[in-house]
């Protein structure tokens, strides 16, 4: 009896980077994808694709690469989200009448705005997604084929997408190891402005803000693994995160007003010398992050059914 979804004769990936090249390795390696055609602006970036056997044919976007669309069974769209209304657009009228379209940009409301706009007919079969997986690093030579497993994945389904088009999407990111949820956009946009976008925009603006003073040389030869640690992030593509903040800017606006008022908080502890209050909120910060830690780690290794158990 098989298992799992049909293999994809044919996978377009719009957005060779780490996440579409990764999503690429792992259906190839769990022998669901046949054909995988790369779409992107770089060529060198689609040579190293292909070098890698993340793709097996390349298609630049100043070329016809959307005659590779018509017989595709799934295109992955995987591109900075302020690219996506001329993607979707230039797409829309070359998409098979079985063709499921998928994303996996950080926001999830202005793809669908976008979607809406641009895929007419197509639209039912376009299933909106975002991987909570990634690295610092970026496109293709980044790829690997287990960066999705045990990471969630929450697709955003419109009222009216094909609810087949939705457990393809969703069986193929669980192929790659993933596990996958659904929310509404609105939900997942001001989730994802507080644990996820702002987080980056303050690794940016610490980095930016120490790189440029007078000072800074001094700065970054003493910086040890804390600020390694915490501004990590700080590495990763300018471009996708300028447009995730654009696109996202309400929510994470409020994020950044919240945040503002906490720092106010502990600033004025410090002031004051209230070195009591500044610790009770360290120490709820620290049971808070080591219950999140091990919530995640129970996740990705489950104890079996019927192994030992501690008492």
């Amino acid at each position: 009896m098989s298992t799992g979804p049909q293999p994809l004769r044919k996978l377009v990936v719009v957005g060779v980077g780490l996440i579409g090249g990764s999503f690429a390795l792992a259906l190839k390696e769990a022998g669901r994808a046949g054909r995988v055609v790369g779409v992107g602006r770089g060529r060198a970036n689609l040579d190293a694709a292909k070098r890698l056997g993340v793709i097996d044919v390349l298609r630049t976007l100043d070329g016809p690469w959307t005659a590779e669309l018509a017989d595709a069974d799934l295109v992955l769209v995987a591109a900075p989200v302020a690219q996506y209304p001329a993607l979707f657009a230039a797409m829309a009228p070359h998409l098979g009448a079985r063709t499921v379209v998928t994303d996996a940009g950080s926001t999830k409301q202005d793809v669908i705005a976008a979607a809406r706009a641009q895929l007419g007919m197509a639209l039912p079969r376009f299933v909106p997604g975002h991987p909570i997986a990634g690295t610092e690093h970026s496109g293709a030579t980044a790829a690997f084929p287990t960066l999705f497993r045990d990471r969630n994945v929450v697709l955003t389904p419109l009222s009216e997408t094909d609810r087949d088009a939705v457990a393809t999407v969703a069986s193929l990111w669980q192929v790659c190891g993933a596990n996958v949820r659904e929310l509404d956009a609105a939900a997942h946009d001001r989730i994802f402005a507080a644990v996820s976008h702002l987080p980056h925009l303050l690794a940016f603006a610490l980095v930016d803000a120490l790189a440029t003073r007078p000072d800074a040389e001094d700065l970054f030869r003493f910086a040890a693994s804390g600020f390694r640690d915490f501004t990590r992030i700080a590495a990763s593509s300018p471009e996708m995160w300028r447009d995730i903040s654009m696109a996202n800017r309400t929510a994470l606006l409020a994020e950044v007003d919240a945040f503002r008022a906490q720092l106010d908080r502990v600033a004025a502890m410090i002031a004051a010398g209230d070195g009591t209050a500044l610790e009770a909120v360290f120490a709820n910060a620290r049971l808070a992050r080591r219950a999140w830690e091990a919530e995640r780690n129970a996740a990705a290794n489950p104890a079996p059914a019927d192994g030992p158990r501690e008492s």
